[in-house]
Formats: structure tokens, C-alpha cells, sequence
């Protein structure tokens, strides 16, 4: 593998940082790796999105060719464990500035983007993975899944679009609603990934389906942008706005809801037909 950049993560509260490092195989130089070591877990931090952000304009503004983009994680265990919520709740600006900011890069891409999972890939971790164009698997450790559910925090509009658009609604269901860990066989049955192995299967698999050659013509991110138009508009400033108002309502309407049933429950249960058993 030969070296082309690296580039810093600085550390941020409790993480240490890291670094993303850019290769290419001598066998296919349009080939770009992007390596990410930011122990213990590859949490999508400000300081890791934005590291992202920068090799991806390398990348594509480095003077080198269009290719291929695969990321994966130096870390054996992890992909991306997703978020640092604290860090992410403490800054207003952490989803339109960076982490959306990112998923948008990544989708609109103009040349093909494979994600590499090497291990667990969970919640932010596998939205980052879903905004590539490809997933290939490690088949033999690691876990996908969306765990919003187990500890009550709802996903936001533009999180839960790329679900929807990418994935069969059963998947999709499974995923959001059952909190459901696939592993790497149940994954590609579920059509989540697309193939298994490791950086050799995806080698094997860019030239199968000789995707080298597929951003040379300079409307590859064009095609994709209209292809997921939805989660790109939700993805830029004004569609998170929008989405966080359309989201309030909704909490707010549910929240008059509950209120509006307690109140009717109470008018029943007082109406002097009993409780429990009794006959209402």
C-alpha cells in the first residue's frame, strides 16, 4: 500500500484523537483507503467528522484522479460506535455543522464510496456507513444496529431518511423498531451490506463492477444527489431546521395526545363502572 496523507484528529474531551490515513493498493492506485484510528471506539466526534471532511477534499481536490473512496477503521472491534451524545447535545451546531455536513459530502460524493466494516457499526456509526454507496462486511465479528429505541432518544429526520430510502421496509422496521443486531450474514439477507470480507473482497468487488471508471465522467455526484434528493435536502442548514420544527410538533402533539387519553381514562374509570375486571 502506498501512503498518500494523513491527517490529525485532534482530541476532544475524553477521546485522544487520532488520525485518518490515506492509501492506495500499488495494484490499484485509483483506489483511495481511508483509514480512521481514533481509539477506543471511532466515535463520530466534531474533531473526526471534520478530519473526514478534510481527506475527503483531498481526495477529490489533491490532484488525484477519480476512483474509488473506501473508509474503514484501524480499530479491530469497531467501525464507528456513533456518537458522543454528550458532546453532540452540548453543541447546537454539531449535526447541521459537521455530522450532517459530513453524510451530505459522503452521499453527493462524485465518485463510488464503499464502506469497509471491519467490526461493530452501530447507530451514527452505521448512518455514516449507509451514506456511502456500497457496505462490504467483516463475516465473521461485528453487529449493525440502530439502538435509539433501548435508551429513548427518537431519531432525528435526516438520520431516519437514509433508512428509508436504502433499505426494505421490513430491514428498516427491524432496525428502528426492534433495535435488531444483524451480523454479517443476516446483513447482506437483509440487503444492508453488499457483500462480506475484508479490503481484498472489496478490491475483488470495484472490479467487478468496474466502478474505477464510473466517476470520470463528472455527474456521478450529480446522479446521486437527485438519486437520494430527500435526505440531501434534510441533510443541508435550512432542512435541519425544518426537520427539528416538524419534530417538536410532533413531540408536542404527542405529548397533548397522552394528556387528552389520561384525562378521558379517568372520566371512564369515574363514571362508576369499575376498574379491572369489572364491566365498563
Amino acid at each position: 500500500m502506498n501512503t498518500l496523507f494523513t491527517i490529525p484528529i485532534p482530541p476532544l474531551g475524553p477521546h485522544k484523537g487520532g488520525s485518518i490515513t490515506a492509501t492506495s493498493p500499488a495494484s490499484n492506485p485509483k483506489i483511495y483507503l481511508l483509514s480512521i484510528t481514533s481509539p477506543p471506539d471511532t466515535r463520530l466526534t466534531h474533531a473526526t467528522c471534520q478530519a473526514l471532511l478534510d481527506a475527503l477534499d483531498l481526495i477529490e481536490f489533491g490532484g488525484y484522479p477519480p476512483g474509488v473512496l473506501v473508509t474503514t477503521s484501524s480499530i479491530p472491534k469497531f467501525y464507528s460506535n456513533g456518537l458522543d451524545l454528550d458532546l453532540a447535545f452540548a453543541d447546537e451546531k454539531f449535526l447541521p455543522g459537521y455530522l450532517y455536513r459530513l453524510f451530505r459530502r459522503l452521499v453527493t460524493y462524485p465518485m463510488p464510496t464503499v464502506a469497509l466494516l471491519n467490526g461493530h457499526a452501530f447507530a451514527g456509526g452505521l448512518m455514516l456507513a449507509l451514506h456511502h454507496d456500497y457496505r462490504i462486511m467483516n463475516p465473521t465479528k461485528g453487529f449493525l444496529c440502530v439502538n435509539e429505541l433501548d435508551f429513548g432518544v427518537p431519531l432525528k429526520p435526516a438520520m431516519s431518511a437514509i433508512f428509508r430510502i436504502k433499505l426494505p421496509p421490513r430491514t428498516y422496521r427491524q432496525l428502528v423498531l426492534e433495535a435488531h443486531r444483524f451480523d454479517g450474514k443476516s446483513a447482506l439477507e437483509a440487503g444492508i451490506v453488499d457483500g462480506l470480507g475484508g479490503f481484498e473482497e472489496v478490491l475483488r468487488f470495484v472490479e467487478a463492477k468496474k466502478l474505477t471508471k464510473k466517476g470520470e465522467t463528472g455527474i456521478y455526484g450529480l446522479m446521486k444527489a437527485e438519486m437520494y434528493r430527500e435526505s440531501v435536502e434534510l441533510l443541508t442548514e435550512e432542512g435541519h431546521v425544518q426537520g427539528e420544527e416538524r419534530q417538536r410538533r410532533m413531540i408536542e402533539e404527542d405529548e397533548e395526545r397522552k394528556e387528552l387519553g389520561r384525562r378521558r381514562a379517568e372520566e371512564i374509570l369515574k363514571g362508576g363502572k369499575g376498574k379491572g375486571g369489572a364491566k365498563l
